[in-house]
């Protein structure tokens, strides 16, 4: 096993109470590795304590990398939340502490 952020990067971005994740595999090989392991579903899980809403991924091949559209998970977004982390900047290293099977 290894942890996603070994293979990848990630950038994170705001608007209201939606957040923006977009892992990006470091190298074109392991763009594969993060289609088939970094699902809707562990994105939700990793997200879990935060109740996120409506969660949509969109990949991009030509980038390597995957986009997450996440509803729901900031509180209210920047404006109406009391959260310390209203942008969810630092949600995106929770995603990059994925394990992963790699062979």
């Amino acid at each position: 096993m290894t942890l996603l952020h070994k293979i990848a990067h990630a950038r994170a971005g705001d608007k209201g109470n939606r957040l923006n994740i977009s892992v990006i595999a470091y190298a074109p090989q392991d763009y594969p590795t993060l289609v088939e392991q970094v699902t809707v579903d562990r994105i939700r899980a990793a997200l879990a304590d935060r109740d996120p809403g409506p969660i949509k991924r969109y990949e991009l091949p030509n980038l390597g990398a995957l986009n997450f559209v996440i509803d729901d998970v900031l509180d209210g977004g920047v404006n109406a939340s009391l959260n310390l982390d209203g942008h969810g900047k630092c949600l995106s290293y929770r995603i990059l502490a994925m394990d992963l099977d790699q062979t």
